[in-house]
């Protein structure tokens, strides 16, 4: 600056460097270095002067352009220790693992020394203080230190005053950390001597606050005024999180500072969290008016509901698109679902005074479906654990909605109503009651991890009656282990297979508009090996019974009823073979009945395209099903199922019976009936209908705990539709 002639420029004295920053311009007023530019090229100093267009950085508060200038600064020498940062940082065990090889491993790999100080006003003063010629320098390593080196400054005569008038200097062991601030600017006032006698001042800089972040580890516990032996039970840190970000700042200097004291890394596992954007994948942010109240959001769905449908959404290190109905979603199909579940549960055990401490039924005396579902419980067990264990919540989260959903709710207690509505308490009754106690209390224990509160009260509301554990809060409880030996992947391979099939059956119905409540008459099911065929024939009863048809027929699966097309997915496979891709698709679309059925059983399938060697996967392609005359057919997984869709008339008027059932039992229901209250039925006559209600009255009155049943010519009090016939109906209870 002192070799600058500032008159040369005294026209531009006092104006701002960009016109944002002046409320009196406006975009359309000459800038500050549009100006000079001018003056430059007009002295012939400047060759050209032209307008770019790019990014700018700007004030992420003011939206103001920022400036840029060099100045002196404190450095760390990190380099110095890189090589040793990037072994280390090979031990971690990083989620998701491409940020630690990528972002931070690279970040490492090209590393520069750490830029210490800062320019503020308030913060982490820098500990060095230097003579006015800067030749001598001191730093300061603890407060005992700097209560030594202020008494021989008081001494010296160098420093007349210290900056807090009551502290004590010979005693820096009881100081008062609430009357002494050591931030800057009280610490601008220390004055030191320097060994020749000179005054020190300290550097007016501050340190960097990730800085104080990476020290933690160290500074929560004092060290080193901690024996190693103690420090080495808390360090290092089991597992940390933060979010992407922190890769250049918490992470890096986290394991900057562990490396440079201790040759050690500071976490052994981490998680590089997301960024949560709005539904359409945007920044949020309260000036675009995107952003999402955390606390109302708590306020009016719960806490433990958005906490679950940000888990299960993505997995903690991806990008979450945030979309408030997702909470609701979640609120209402998995806890919803486990309420309705539970209070089924509560229902039945209080009208059968079931109490958690009847004698245990033998788990091999059990029915069937019984022990499939304990089977399921303990391999979702076995997976959720896992899944905890290797710091996967998504999975956890996933694998429980799943199992509560789709295997207990929909699955098992369905399927099992009927046991619960039995007289007395048979064996068959408390085996139901039993098991499905066991799965509610493990689902609270396996989800409380993600959902902490409503786990906590199924928990001890399950516990309550029972006294089957006697912990104060399922926190508190013992995580499930899982009991191997009554894990029987067979059987659950079995219920899977009968799960797809009804599926499949019911999809199809719902494609023709057929109400499962109408009896069909077959299914036929092709299957690819005697294996399957005897895991089918196993669960074949229940398939029948789930999707309201008399028969199941097997055909093998290259029958030449059944015609199969198959598609590539062009998404998977393109990626892998895009220079032979439509060579390839052409391949995939003439493969023949038996290819298709070899690749159904096998999982995969080999392909020479080009020259070249191919092997698809399942997942690869789209098998499509073609319909029979007078059926439908469709898959799933390696599973076919043909659907006969012709309606007899013996199975129109049993499909009547069934929808006269379902229209009384809403009566039932809509007139506060006890489950246990027997009723009288009168019916108004139809032609269309009388027939089939006739032939199925005992049937009927059985489903509706009804005594008696009557069709009368009289219009009754209450209007129904069967099977779109108009009819009127009493329901009385006796």
């Amino acid at each position: 600056a002192d070799n600058i002639n500032t008159e040369l420029y005294g026209e531009y004295a006092g104006r701002f460097v960009k016109n944002s920053y002046d409320e009196s311009l406006t975009e359309n007023d000459a800038t500050l270095d549009v100006d000079l530019s001018v003056m430059l090229k007009l002295e012939n100093r400047a060759f050209r002067i032209e307008r770019q267009v790019h990014n700018y950085p700007h004030c992420w508060r003011t939206d103001k352009p920022v400036l840029y200038y060099p100045m002196d600064s404190w450095f760390i020498k990190t380099t110095a220790c890189k090589e040793r940062m990037m072994e280390l940082n090979e031990t971690i065990n990083w989620k998701p693992q491409s940020t630690g090889t990528g972002r931070f491993g690279k970040w490492l790999e090209n590393l520069q020394d750490w830029n210490l100080s800062r320019s503020r006003y308030w913060g982490t003063p820098l500990p060095i203080w230097r003579t006015e010629d800067g030749k001598e320098e001191k730093c300061i390593g603890s407060v005992e230190e700097l209560c030594n080196e202020m008494k021989q400054a008081l001494k010296a005569g160098v420093m007349t005053k210290l900056p807090w008038p009551d502290l004590n200097l010979d005693d820096c062991k009881k100081l008062d950390y609430d009357k002494l601030d050591l931030h800057r600017p009280y610490s601008d006032d220390i004055i030191l001597v320097s060994e020749s006698g000179k005054p020190m001042k300290r550097e007016l800089d501050l340190i960097d606050v990730w800085f104080d972040s990476g020290a933690m580890p160290f500074a929560q516990f004092f060290y080193p005024h901690i024996s190693d032996e103690d420090f080495n039970k808390v360090y290092p840190a089991d597992f940390i999180a933060e979010g992407v970000d922190q890769t250049r700042g918490w992470f890096f200097t986290l394991h900057a500072i562990s490396t440079m004291i201790k040759d050690s890394v500071a976490f052994k596992n981490v998680i590089s969290n997301g960024l949560v954007l709005d539904k359409n994948g945007n920044k949020m942010s309260k000036r675009l008016g995107n952003a999402v109240d955390p606390f109302k959001t708590i306020e009016k769905h719960g806490s433990d509901p958005l906490r679950w449908y940000m888990i299960t959404n993505a997995a903690p290190w991806d990008n979450i698109k945030f979309d408030i109905e997702g909470v609701e979603e979640a609120r209402r199909k998995f806890f919803g679902t486990l309420y309705n579940t539970y209070s089924f549960f509560t229902l039945y055990a209080n009208v059968d005074s079931y109490s958690g401490k009847e004698t245990e039924i033998a788990l091999e005396k059990r029915p069937e479906i019984d022990r499939w579902v304990i089977s399921l419980l303990n391999s979702l067990v076995k997976e959720v654990d896992e899944a905890y264990t290797n710091y996967e919540p998504t999975k956890a989260g996933r694998a429980i909605a799943s199992f509560v959903n789709d295997n207990l709710s929909n699955w098992y207690v369905r399927l099992n109503r009927k046991r619960f509505w039995g007289g007395g308490m048979t064996d068959d009754k408390l085996s139901a009651y039993q098991t499905l106690y066991k799965c509610l209390l493990t689902v609270s224990k396996l989800m409380a991890p993600i959902a902490p509160f409503y786990a906590d009260k199924l928990y001890l509301d399950l516990i309550s009656v029972t006294g089957a554990e006697d912990f104060e809060s399922v926190h508190l409880a013992d995580f499930p282990t899982a009991n191997e030996a009554v894990i029987d992947t067979t059987l659950e391979q079995q219920m899977y297979l009968a799960q797809t099939a009804s599926s499949i059956v019911l999809a199809l119905r719902r494609k023709v508009n057929i109400k499962v409540r109408q009896p069909l008459s077959q299914i036929m099911i092709p299957f690819a090996d005697e294996v399957q065929r005897e895991n089918i024939e196993a669960i074949k009863s229940l398939i029948l019974n789930e999707v309201n048809v008399k028969e199941l027929n097997f055909v093998d699966s290259t029958n030449a009823m059944l015609v199969k097309r198959i598609k590539p997915d062009f998404k998977k496979l393109g990626p892998r073979y895009g220079k032979i891709m439509k060579q390839l698709a052409v391949a995939v679309q003439d493969m023949s009945q038996t290819d298709i059925a070899a690749l159904e059983k096998e999982g995969k399938f080999n392909l020479i395209v080009n020259g070249e060697d191919v092997t698809i996967g399942l997942d690869d392609t789209e098998i499509i099903s073609e319909d029979i005359p007078g059926w439908l057919v469709a898959n799933q997984d390696k599973l076919t199922v043909a659907l006969d869709i012709d309606i007899s008339d013996d199975l129109l008027k049993e499909g009547i019976a069934r929808e006269l059932v379902n229209r009384i039992q809403n009566l039932r229901k809509a007139q506060d009936f006890e489950i246990t209250d027997r009723i009288a039925i009168a019916i108004s006559s139809n032609e269309k209908l009388d027939a089939a209600i006739q032939e199925f009255s005992d049937y009927i009155k059985v489903q509706v705990l009804a005594d008696t049943l009557k069709i009368t010519e009289k219009t009754h009090s209450t209007e129904i539709d069967v099977n779109d016939e108009a009819i009127t109906i009493d329901v009385k209870k006796i």
